[in-house]
């Protein structure tokens, strides 16, 4: 019975993981049991054990008295989420052997997804192809712990993404770069993908970490312009 009911929390979990992947749940977002469990269709019990799957992953937390809410990235788990993707995208790409063109019939259907997205002008399913495009850069490693390790590392990633006020400035530029990496790839060029790559990650860190300074500015001003002036003495 208890068997049972870890596989039902696991695939519980994986459905509020999609959702924030996909941006469906924000950031600071509270997730209410009484909303959750009918359509998952789950108990009480089953639907805590999940949010401990999550908050394990990094993307839920656990307010004393407060309840469950979707994790908060700060600058610090940025940089660190983008250290660790450098490792494991580019090692990954860099340890490859020659790769046979059938080996990249995922990457090239998560660039045609993308590609569908920008003509559809959907941004967020751009978004969403995206980081498609990096799970199966890593994927053509062969590595089940590498897979699971970027998994959590982009579904964390997803919850930066609310800083991002122009959603199509921010993945259709990458959306081409997707394009020039596939291609490298398939021209059998794996270093320089990889070096590519670096520069890319390099690229995307620093405009979210501006985009992140900037929103915190933002929200100070706000702050200071909120706060009460005080009365004057008579």
């Amino acid at each position: 019975m208890t068997a049972r009911r870890g596989t039902v929390a696991e695939r519980a979990a994986e459905i509020l993981r999609r959702r924030i992947v996909e941006g469906s749940l924000l950031p600071g977002e509270q997730l209410r049991e009484e909303h959750l469990v009918g359509p998952l269709g789950i108990s009480r019990n089953t639907l805590r054990e999940a949010f401990r799957l999550l908050a394990h992953d990094g993307l839920l937390v656990h307010r004393l008295n407060y309840g469950v809410f979707v994790r908060e990235l700060g600058e610090a788990d940025l940089v660190d989420v983008y250290h660790m993707r450098r490792l494991v995208e580019c090692g990954t790409l860099r340890l490859l052997p020659a790769l046979d063109p059938d080996e990249l019939a995922s990457v090239r259907e998560s660039v045609y997804d993308g590609d569908v997205a920008q003509r559809r002008e959907d941004w967020r399913a751009l978004g969403t192809a995206n980081m498609r495009f990096h799970q199966e850069l890593v994927g053509l490693g062969g590595s089940p712990h590498a897979d699971e390790v970027v998994r959590r590392l982009l579904a964390e990633l997803r919850l930066a993404f609310h800083v991002v006020g122009d959603a199509r400035k921010w993945h259709e530029p990458y959306l081409a770069r997707n394009h020039e990496l596939l291609s490298l790839l398939e021209a059998g060029q794996v270093e320089q993908a990889a070096d590519e790559l670096q520069r890319y990650l390099r690229d995307s860190e620093d405009q979210l970490l501006s985009a992140y300074r900037a929103d915190s500015a933002h929200e100070r001003g706000h702050a200071i312009v909120a706060a009460p002036q005080g009365i004057p003495s008579r």
